[in-house]
């Protein structure tokens, strides 16, 4: 304990294992998202405290309960895939993910020949694919007869009607594969797909790779588009969906005594990895740097948070950076909004952090699913650059059960520019990052 009662990890400065690891810097951020598209809209949004959350309108909700999200607008992925055929094999998922990478790369000065392609390499984050009502059609109409759902004919009839090509686009797996081949990064290339937890995972594992010295450069992130009649359907029965009528911008309240649950959205967010010495040698200017992660699982509540692994991953990440809780300037915290889980997750970051001021990102955007821990952070990369935390939207009425400093009404400043942010599944596992400004 230090003076203030605040539990203290053990450094990890102690051990001299980490002292040898390469740095690991982000150079570039790509992003297309309910914020906006590209790096400068998606900031130009949190720092006017401007939510990204509204009516559906990529397809009609009418009779579902929920119909509000936080939807990618105006994008046309004919600017960022190429060749355009290539849209034939891609669900939304794999097209948004590709558009993040391209604005990565232009981000973070990556054209062709810049990084050796045997040294380059994709971790991406995904979510399960489903098809879509215009691809699924054609194979229900051949199993109706006389009006009735006739389920022998799937899998001959239905199947000999369907496109052949569409297994191709539902595989998680595809986005990385379509990064890899639109930046010819032919090093280490891997997906996690573990929910929310699955971009967090992803700059860990890519984070890892170049510390293994398999690659200088790898694009790690997470992409997820569940907006369509099938996923909101089970979204509407599974996933702590807010019911609220409020007007759609003030939903989202983490942390705040009147949650009434999640917002579902999607997007891609994709962030450059550098060896730091790789960067500083092409001239790249490191945004941040990765100083520590971990990951931790307890199944002690089936379906919620587990305070248990929340505990252990943000001990586990400040250790393995070597960074003590008062070093900490902010926590980006996972802050779904549900009623159950925010004081889980609350009571975790005050046993290990004590009352350092937290946001959360989701207010913003609501749960991308695996794109959501690298868009969630583009609120610390900003923080870190320019020195200003962001606001938690919609925070008014703190809940005791809930006893976090939530920054709200004004942008903080002045705070140490090295933040922990943290993502969490209702499955007990958790994972943290320690990101802080390059040296």
């Amino acid at each position: 304990m230090d003076i203030r009662g605040v539990p203290q990890t053990k450094l990890a400065a102690s051990d001299q294992s980490h002292v040898s690891r390469p740095e690991v810097v982000i150079t570039g951020i790509g992003t297309v998202c309910p914020l906006g598209l590209g790096r400068e809209a998606a900031e130009e949004s949190l720092r006017l405290g401007r939510s990204a959350i509204g009516p559906i309108t990529s397809f009609d909700p009418a009779g579902l309960p929920v119909g509000i999200a936080g939807e990618v607008k105006g994008f046309d992925p004919v600017e960022f895939v190429k060749p355009r055929k290539n849209l034939k094999v891609m669900a939304r998922d794999s097209q948004l993910g590709v558009a993040a990478s391209v604005l990565a790369c232009r981000d973070a000065g990556i054209a062709a020949g810049v990084v050796t392609p045997e040294r380059f390499g994709v971790v991406l984050g995904a979510d399960s694919i489903g098809s879509t009502l215009a691809t699924s059609e054609p194979s229900y109409r051949e199993c109706l007869v006389d009006g009735g759902f006739r389920f022998e004919r799937w899998a001959n009839e239905g199947a000999a009607a369907a496109f052949p090509l569409n297994f191709l686009k539902v595989l998680p797996n595809m986005i990385a594969s379509h990064i890899s081949i639109a930046h010819d990064a032919r090093g280490p290339n891997n997906t996690m797909h573990h929910g929310e937890l699955s971009s967090l995972q992803a700059l860990s594992e890519a984070t890892r790779v170049i510390q293994r010295g398999a690659a200088d450069v790898m694009l790690a992130g997470g992409a997820s588009s569940q907006m369509n009649p099938f996923d909101w359907v089970r979204h509407c029965l599974i996933s702590k969906l807010s019911p609220s009528r409020e007007p759609p911008h003030l939903v989202l309240k983490p942390f705040d005594l009147r949650r009434s649950g999640q917002v579902h959205s999607e997007g891609a967010t994709v962030l450059v990895l550098e060896r730091l010495e790789h960067a500083l040698s092409r001239g790249a200017v490191p945004i941040a740097k990765i100083t520590g992660q971990a990951t931790a699982f307890a199944g002690d509540v089936p379906c919620r948070l587990s305070r248990e692994s929340l505990v252990r991953a943000m001990t586990g990440a400040l250790d393995d950076a070597g960074v003590r809780p008062f070093d900490v300037g902010h926590v980006n915290a996972n802050g779904l909004s549900t009623i159950n889980d925010d004081p889980v997750e609350a009571g975790a970051i005050r046993d290990v952090l004590g009352n350092v001021p937290t946001i959360a990102p989701k207010s913003y955007f609501g749960n991308l699913g695996a794109a959501t821990g690298t868009t969630e952070i583009l609120a610390t990369l900003l923080a870190i650059r320019e020195g200003t935390v962001p606001i938690t939207l919609n925070y008014e009425q703190p809940d005791p059960a809930c006893p976090v400093n939530v920054v709200a009404r004004e942008p903080l400043e002045g705070r140490p520019r090295t933040a922990l942010v943290l993502n969490a599944t209702g499955a007990g596992q958790a994972t943290a990052l320690v990101l802080s400004e390059p040296n």
